[in-house]
């Protein structure tokens, strides 16, 4: 049974930083790319990032590029989003996506504020 577990998220200041993480059973880990996407209450989800099945091609949405850093480690079936300088406008809810799949996790909350 595929299941996706993201952990990591929480409140957080204007220009702080979170560890979001996504841990992958039930599958070939290794052989999917893998996705961040959010959405903010009241908007369509959006792609955040995109990482192959080796991690070698990364990719970002152009609102988070410099500050968000997707990464994976296929030895322990996790798929991370490191996001620094926070804004305000990054509230959401944060969920990870395998592509081979079709899957989501059930996704985890983002609040940025003072």
């Amino acid at each position: 049974q595929v299941r996706l577990v993201e952990s990591g998220g929480g409140l957080v200041q204007p220009g702080g930083s979170l560890r979001l993480s996504c841990a992958a059973s039930g599958f070939t880990f290794s052989l999917s790319a893998m996705n961040w996407y959010r959405q903010a209450p009241g908007k369509e989800r959006e792609l955040v990032a995109t990482i192959s099945s080796g991690g070698g091609n990364r990719n970002y949405a152009n609102s988070v590029k410099g500050r968000f850093t997707i990464s994976r480690d296929n030895a322990k079936n996790t798929v991370y989003l490191q996001m620094n300088s926070l804004k305000p406008e990054d509230t959401a809810v944060y969920y990870c996506y395998a592509v081979s799949r079709n899957y989501w996790g059930q996704g985890t909350q983002v609040t940025v504020s003072s």
